[in-house]
């Protein structure tokens, strides 16, 4: 398996599954539309909605219920970027290469294109009743969307990461945020593939484990990647952890820990992956791919 070439045809595939979705720009509110559409379309390895689909095969889903969800997971996770972004936080003007959505339209207009996809992220969910009305499955993958996004996900681990800044961090608090703000998503990612494909509580658990894993390691990578590479490779700044004062891993265990820990982390996640009866070959090399990166 030529896994540079799967990569790519799944990302485009997920691409076009994404731009769908996307609303039209059109009416008073058009530049805000304007805004979050160039925030999505602004590039990605699309990584989220690709573990989604391929979690989803993987249970033997075959049905387009999977869509609407695919996107709105993109929405979501361009959302939370796009405020990251922002002044108040890590106050980056590029990112992917491009200038950032506030750098681009305005501080103002960035906050609302941001709170304008996460909005249209469940707007884009619903539509799987349309699909399928009759699934009772959609109602739980929504519920797995709305709440690892939230407090007690993705924007709880960015809260008690903004409190964090410039503290003196214990390895507790850092696996915290590092759970919530990265490894949510992921999460919520792989589960509601399993979920929309019928997966039993059982599997759905060793699922959300193995994405918690990769989570982890995949956030280790890129505090590594924040010491160790360029702008121009990365495609945003590097050193911003540093400039915000923050606590990483990398600052926390030093280089060669924080390398030792992605191994161990990623290898658990293809072990747990690994223990279902269900397989999906591309899937669990993926897994390998992302936290050996290098951008």
């Amino acid at each position: 398996m030529d896994m540079k070439t799967e990569i790519a045809a799944r990302t485009q595939a997920a691409e076009q599954i994404i731009k769908q979705y996307l609303p039209i720009e059109e009416g008073y509110q058009k530049t805000v539309i304007e805004a979050m559409n160039y925030s999505v379309l602004a590039g990605g390895k699309r990584l989220r909605p690709i573990l989604m689909l391929e979690t989803y095969r993987m249970f033997g889903g075959r049905s387009k219920v999977i869509e609407p969800f695919m996107a709105a997971m993109e929405m979501i996770h361009t959302y939370s970027l796009v405020h990251d972004d922002l002044p108040a936080m890590d106050n980056d003007e590029f990112r992917r290469g491009k200038k950032t959505t506030h750098a681009k339209y305005g501080e103002a207009m960035g906050i609302l294109a941001g709170d304008g996809l996460l909005n249209y992220a469940f707007e884009t969910a619903t539509k799987a009743f349309e699909i399928e009305p009759e699934n009772s499955n959609i109602g739980r993958a929504l519920q797995v969307l709305a709440s690892k996004a939230g407090i007690h996900g993705m924007l709880g681990g960015q809260c008690v990461d903004v409190e964090s800044e410039g503290k003196e961090v214990t390895e507790e608090v850092l696996q915290f945020i590092d759970k919530l703000k990265t490894a949510a998503l992921l999460e919520s990612s792989m589960m509601i593939g399993a979920i929309l494909a019928g997966a039993t509580k059982n599997e759905q658990k060793i699922v959300e484990q193995a994405a918690r894993e990769l989570g982890l390691a995949f956030q280790i990578q890129d505090d590594i990647l924040d010491v160790t590479s360029s702008t121009e490779v990365l495609g945003k700044p590097v050193g911003s952890d540093e400039k915000n004062h923050k606590t990483t891993y990398v600052t926390l265990k030093g280089l060669e820990a924080s390398a030792k820990e992605v191994e161990e982390r990623s290898k658990h996640s293809v072990e747990l992956l690994s223990s279902l009866v269900v397989k999906n070959e591309f899937l669990t090399n993926l897994m390998m791919e992302l936290v050996h990166r290098k951008k």
